[in-house]
Order: structure tokens, then sequence, then C-alpha cells
């Protein structure tokens, strides 16, 4: 019943490299076709945007300094007006089978289901920790949540990943659409606001996607550092549905059993200092508010968001553009 959906396809990219062919061959092959795929590119030096032409994708480019991550995608649904649902993709998601978007798609049969997100496999090649990562967040059972579940699941409750998910129009734009400035979680956002307003998430283990990370450790304290700040920004999520310090601690003691039971105990040290590192990454981003600007800059990972509110502290209107309209 899922074919019944006009559906729209978004992906953000900057610079995609080698891996954005790959993404283009995922995409031609699957069953469920998709007729719209937008690629909101900000200003790609490489060949990103002569490979989606190539491809026939429809591409849309703004500039690199205005990419906000909830602003940008929501540029993007203003420019799909007629798609009931709209699913979004990274770069870097490379769908795994044919049968990919037909099974994402296929959770909006259920009229009360909001938005759905897909499994994320790591990639092949990916390092123990980063794989250990995806199956924490992705286990092969689906499941559909509601704001009842939050009894249960905490903040886990409004988890999703837009690296690889979908939302039906109507339902996202009850809730106000992703927000104009945020440093990240722009789905996470989202998700609580749905959840809150009485719609289901759904996740769907059958629709999966290659996508992980092999950060450094300097990479894991800045993004839990940004992490740290949505969190302080955005402080209504964990009044609603619990702390995030809790989903970290049984984080860490799956990451501990999976290291034992896959014989790579020898990363055990490590798997200590990065969650020293993600610790005090968070703690700082929470306390972002007593921070000065050039130290925020060298913290997160994404530096342009300050850079971005320094613009509007200063009264600057560059930022109110199509793609980032972060005045408003």
């Amino acid at each position: 019943m899922g074919n019944k959906h006009k559906c729209t396809l978004i992906v953000p990219t900057l610079n995609a490299g080698t891996m954005w062919k790959r993404w283009i061959e995922g995409i031609k092959i699957q069953k469920r076709a998709i007729e719209d795929i937008l690629v909101l590119d900000s200003e790609s030096d490489d060949n990103t945007v002569f490979d989606s032409r190539e491809a026939g994708l429809r591409i849309v480019e703004i500039k690199r300094p205005d990419f906000n991550h909830g602003a940008t995608r929501q540029y993007g649904v203003t420019l799909c007006p007629n798609a009931e649902i709209i699913i979004f993709l990274t770069q870097d998601a490379i769908l795994a089978d044919q049968a990919s978007l037909e099974e994402l798609i296929r959770a909006f049969d259920d009229p009360q289901v909001g938005a759905a997100f897909g499994r994320q496999l790591p990639h092949r090649g990916a390092g123990p920790l980063g794989a250990h990562a995806r199956f924490f967040n992705y286990p092969d059972k689906s499941s559909v949540k509601s704001r009842e579940d939050a009894k249960q699941l905490g903040i886990k409750a409004a988890f999703i990943s837009n690296s690889f998910a979908a939302y039906r129009r109507t339902a996202l734009l009850k809730v106000g659409g992703f927000p104009s400035n945020t440093i990240l979680s722009e789905d996470t956002y989202v998700a609580a606001k749905m959840l809150l307003a009485g719609w289901k998430i759904a996740y769907c283990a059958d629709a999966r996607v290659y996508h992980s990370h092999d950060y450094t450790y300097l990479q894991e304290f800045k993004r839990y550092f940004d992490i740290g700040v949505f969190h302080a920004k955005e402080a209504w999520i964990r009044e609603q549905f619990g702390q995030a310090e809790g989903e970290g601690a049984r984080f860490v003691l799956s990451e501990l059993k999976y290291l034992f039971h896959t014989g790579n105990w020898y990363l055990l040290p490590s798997a200590f200092i990065r969650t020293a590192l993600k610790y005090l990454g968070y703690r700082l981003g929470m306390q972002e508010q007593t921070l000065p600007v050039f130290l925020k800059l060298r913290l997160s990972m994404h530096r342009r968001y300050w850079q971005q509110n320094s613009c509007i502290l200063k009264g600057e209107n560059r930022l109110k553009t199509p793609g980032n309209n972060m005045g408003g």
C-alpha cells in the first residue's frame, strides 16, 4: 500500500566525494521509484553537482555559510509542495538493498505515524566501536513509539535519525516543521514535538542503509559538546522525556559487553577514553551559555553554527536566505 503515497527524497550535500556514485546507484535500483529527488548542495567543489545532473537529479544550490541542519531541510520541504511523504538521506548513507525505500514508506500506511526511520548498518570495514554504535541504536526488530512509551524509554522515545528518515508532510507542518536554528538533532526536535502532539514514530528494521562513523577522540568530544548544547537550548525535551545520561550509561555497558564478546577487548582503554571525552564534552555543552564564543568555536564540531549566530547578534542580515532563514 506504500506505493499510494506521493514522495520526495531530499539530500543535503557538500563534497560527497567518491561515495556519491554509490549513493546514486543505491537510489536507482530501488523497487519503489522516487520521481522527485532534490539535492540541496552547499557549493560543492568536487564532482557532486556534475554527477547529480548526470543522474537526472533536481539540484538547488545554497551558499555554504548559510547551511543549517534544521533550516536547510525545512527549506527543502518548501520546495516540494506536492509531496505527502518527505524522505531524508545524508550523502554518506547508502541504501542497503532494493526494498529499503519501499519498507520505509510502508510505515505511513498507518495514518497515526508522523515519522519513520530506518535501520543503519555499519559500513563495510567499519571499526568495532563505530559498528557497535549502529547495533546499539538500530536493532533488528521494528517498533512503533507513542508518547506513552516515554514512561519506559525516556528520551530514547524521541530518537530518530535524518540520515535515513521520512516524515508525513501534514504532521511535520502541524508541529511547526524543522527548527530554524539548531546546532544538530533537528530530527529529535521534530520527533519529540510529534509525540507530544499525539503522532507515532515508526522504526523500520527492514528499511536499511549503510551508515557509520569511526570518530577520532577529538571528534567524539566535539560531537558530544554539540549534543550538550542542543539539550541545553531545548531543555523542554529533557523535561518531557527525561535526561540523556541514563541512555549514555546503557550505551557504555553495551559497548563493554560487545568488545568482550567480539574479542576486541584490547580496545577497552580506547573505549574508556572516549567515554570520558563524551561525558566531558556533553557537560561543557550543557554549560555553553557561560562560555565565550571563541572557545565554543574551538570546542564545537559545527563551527558555522556559532559564526551564524554571531552574525545575528551583530544585526547582520546575510543569513536571511531561503536556505537558512534564521532571522525569522
